[in-house]
């Protein structure tokens, strides 16, 4: 049972990889201004970011596995919510981002939705496992942290603010991931610890 989480938490470490790679490689994005779903317009961009976001949903899966071992039931909400963050990355993989200032696509539509689904469904399973296990007071404080600057998140989109969107918006984006990472490591902990009598 132990081995789960161990190999949940070296597939999320490993997801993080081809995502510093991109930082590092594309140049021509700027990551306070720029979103991450723009590393898709350089060249090779689009792989990196595939595998990236690919890496991420296998690792979540692997952290999802790790919670049903320990006993977390297949069909409970924080299961279904881990599984749907996992399926949108998958969609908004396949799905990738228009360019700023053209106009929408159904694949940048799609891609949307599923941002704004990914965005909402983790924080939430992980507020609902805390619930669970009230023990688990990191994956309390950092699902609460990471609903927020969500929420914050997806309203910047929202069509009446999207146009005043700040320069600093891809250095936001890249702080709720790292709080997104922050909770599922969080969570991979939980998966280790015994559950109390």
């Amino acid at each position: 049972m132990a081995t789960a989480p161990v190999l949940a938490g070296a597939a999320l470490a490993l997801s993080l990889v081809p995502i510093l790679l991109l930082h590092v490689v594309a140049g021509e994005i700027d990551p306070v201004r720029d979103v991450i779903s723009d590393y898709v317009f350089p060249p090779g961009g689009a792989v990196l970011l595939a595998a990236a976001s690919l890496g991420l949903a296998a690792a979540s899966l692997a952290v999802r596995h790790a919670l049903l071992k320990q006993g977390l039931p297949k069909g409970s909400p924080e299961s279904v919510l881990i599984a749907l963050w996992s399926a949108g990355l998958v969609v908004a993989t396949f799905f990738p981002t228009d360019p700023t200032g053209v106009e929408t696509s159904f694949s940048g539509a799609v891609h949307r939705y599923a941002g704004a689904a990914m965005f909402v469904c983790l924080p939430l399973a992980g507020w609902l496992l805390a619930r669970r296990r009230p023990e688990a007071k990191a994956v309390r404080w950092l699902s609460l942290a990471s609903g927020a600057a969500s929420l914050a998140f997806l309203l910047a989109h929202l069509p009446l603010l999207e146009q005043s969107v700040p320069e600093f918006l891809g250095l936001f984006e890249r702080v709720l991931y790292a709080l997104l990472y922050a909770q599922l490591f969080a969570l991979t902990a939980t998966a280790r610890a015994e559950v109390p009598a």
